[in-house]
């Protein structure tokens, strides 16, 4: 099953296939007595979710038979590593205070135990691709500043099955079966289990709803309809906003040009209309734009592809990294989209250097995420950490780069210098560039992009806290729905706040307008990283490891939003440009 998996990662025939986790059994079927598989995966503390190490790093039972799973690449990404645990927990076979081992604790081995009890080290495990979790012991306080540290020895597992189907399993620990590990000093333990079967009438295809109801949506359903109210009625606020800017001032404006007979001497007219000849002279940097626009595109491609496979149900909780593969997947296809949308745009501004263009559309979002990777891979190999990957996975990860996203990324760049389009244009431009009026504080780059960011963050800021707590918590996000409501919010709203500030920006003479547009898009991405900040010192996160994660990945995902952000305000700002300034003819 397993090599199944990594066959359809490197042939890619369909990614509704991705949303199957694997497994030993099949059919996941068993008769009474047979074995389940039940897998150990890794161990943690709790406020720190990248910091992760395997199971028998720490002095737990071993397993009579060492045995390895083979792991996809979701689950390789996911920092899982699957070890066949100690317990042996057979199809409805009860089990009762069964000695898994007996083990003698060095020093250096209840201190190692100690430090992970204080830090409130979790332990997680795959039964019949059901995951369970536990604390491996627990800190009690007496009435002065001291801590006892005790260890659980003792796990009981109660499982419900129908017919024979596994339906759920629960562990808990048994709080008269402690270790006190609070003196430094060798201790001999006995480590038991004990096994409960119980029938119910639940059905094996909603087995996976007892972790749904984990996910954010169905229990802040009204904090959702609430974000969605509000965001519905700040787009409807804009449109009427920017209605009333069409009917009562561009209307007039376009009927006084209608009765105008000296336009050509732009002799008493100011704002928009006297910049006509320099609104469409090409932008500086136009490479870098180009470049920009096109990884913006490829982007909002790939966001909105994982929304839809999302909303289609394609993904489930707790999948072991399948949407990790989902989005390298989509990410490698659409980079035929970041190629051709680059070139194409760039050969519209008669750009002459297509390689490098190309090589930036590539490189632009991939290449920092590259040299983060690197960077977080290094320390977690240091740390020894399960959220390393090794030099085999990135191998398979850089042939997928290799064999799929850059032959797709030239295919694209070559599609669009073979397009002969050429840049719409309603009105000529002039040989010498028009003096910019000296402007208002406000009117500069970076007060305008902070009134850019401001309104779409303040829109969906609500849902950033389920998404920032499934990537960095344990939540399961499951509400692609209204992820989706979000996106097209987000996406109208940046639009709409990116024309209004053109049209301030053309009103006041200032004809620079395309990088403008782009850096009023995507400033939402700063506020977004802000936010980051906020989340992380409201969170319990601490140390090197978690912190250069959290920040390293946030860095680049917030990057990553600039850039596709700031392609939808600049595309919002052409279409608009374009459509006022062929609304009236010029000589």
């Amino acid at each position: 099953m397993a090599n199944s998996a990594e066959c359809f990662l490197r042939t890619l025939v369909v990614i509704g296939i991705l949303s199957q986790v694997t497994s030993d059994a099949f059919d996941h079927k068993y008769n009474k007595g047979d074995p389940v598989p039940l897998y150990v995966n890794k161990v943690g503390p709790y406020c720190n979710p990248s910091e992760t190490y395997p199971y028998y790093d720490f002095p737990f039972c071993p397993p009579d038979l060492w045995q390895e799973k083979e792991e996809s690449l979701g689950e390789v990404l996911n920092g899982d590593r699957l070890v066949s645990a100690p317990y042996k927990l057979n199809f409805r076979l009860d089990r009762e205070s069964q000695v898994v081992c007996r083990r003698n604790l060095t020093r250096k081995e209840v201190a190692l135990f100690q430090t992970a009890v204080a830090k409130d080290y979790y332990l997680q495990m795959y039964y019949d691709d059901l995951p369970i979790w536990q604390f491996i012991g627990v800190a009690q306080t007496n009435n002065v500043d001291t801590f006892k540290y005790y260890l659980f020895t003792k796990v009981h597992f109660d499982i419900f099955y129908s017919r024979d189907h596994v339906i759920e399993i629960n562990m808990s620990s048994d709080s008269s079966n402690l270790a006190d590990l609070t003196e430094d000093k060798v201790i001999d333990i006995e480590f038991l289990y004990s096994v409960n079967w119980k029938e119910t009438d639940l059905p094996f295809d909603t087995r996976m709803q007892k972790y749904t109801m984990f996910a954010h949506f169905p229990l802040n359903m009204k904090k959702h309809q609430f974000a969605i109210t509000n965001s519905f009625w700040t787009i409807i606020l804009l449109v009427g906003c920017l209605v009333a800017l069409y009917v009562r001032v561009l209307r007039k404006d376009f009927n006084e040009y209608e009765n105008d007979e000296e336009l050509a001497d732009n002799q008493g007219h100011t704002g928009w209309k006297i910049i006509h000849g320099d609104v469409f002279r090409y932008p500086k940097y136009k490479c870098c734009l180009a470049a920009a626009i096109g990884c913006g595109t490829q982007l909002f491609a790939v966001v909105l592809s994982v929304i839809i496979v999302g909303v289609a149900g394609v993904f489930h909780p707790y999948d072991r990294g399948v949407q990790k593969v989902a989005s390298v997947i989509i990410y490698a296809i659409t980079n035929v989209i970041a190629g051709f949308t680059a070139v194409s745009f760039y050969h519209q501004l008669e750009g002459s250097y297509s390689a490098k263009n190309l090589f930036l559309a590539g490189s632009l979002f991939c290449g920092p995420l590259f040299l983060t990777f690197c960077f977080l891979n290094t320390v977690a190999g240091i740390y020894e950490s399960t959220a390393e990957i090794s030099m085999g996975n990135i191998v398979k990860i850089l042939l997928i780069w290799v064999f799929i996203a850059l032959p797709l990324l030239l295919l694209g760049g070559t599609l669009g210098k073979m397009t002969k389009s050429e840049f719409q244009a309603p009105c000529r431009s002039t040989k010498c560039p028009r003096e910019i009026p000296p402007l208002r504080w406000y009117r500069a780059a970076l007060p305008q992009m902070a009134i850019a960011g401001f309104l779409p963050f303040s829109v969906f800021y609500i849902e950033l806290y389920p998404i920032f707590a499934s990537i960095w918590g344990f939540k399961e996000f499951t509400a692609y729905g209204v992820l989706c409501v979000f996106f097209i919010f987000l996406v109208t709203i940046t639009a709409l706040v990116s024309i209004g500030l053109t049209y301030l920006q053309l009103a006041a003479e200032d004809h620079q307008w395309w990088w403008r547009s782009f850096l009023c898009g995507g400033s939402t991405g700063l506020y977004v990283y802000a936010y980051c900040f906020f989340f992380y010192f409201q969170s319990e996160m601490s140390g090197f490891l978690q912190t250069s994660f959290f920040f390293g990945y946030m860095t680049c995902s917030c990057f990553g939003l600039f850039l596709l952000l700031g392609t939808v305000g600049f595309r919002a700002s052409l279409i608009f440009v374009r459509h006022i300034y062929s609304s009236i003819k010029f000589e």
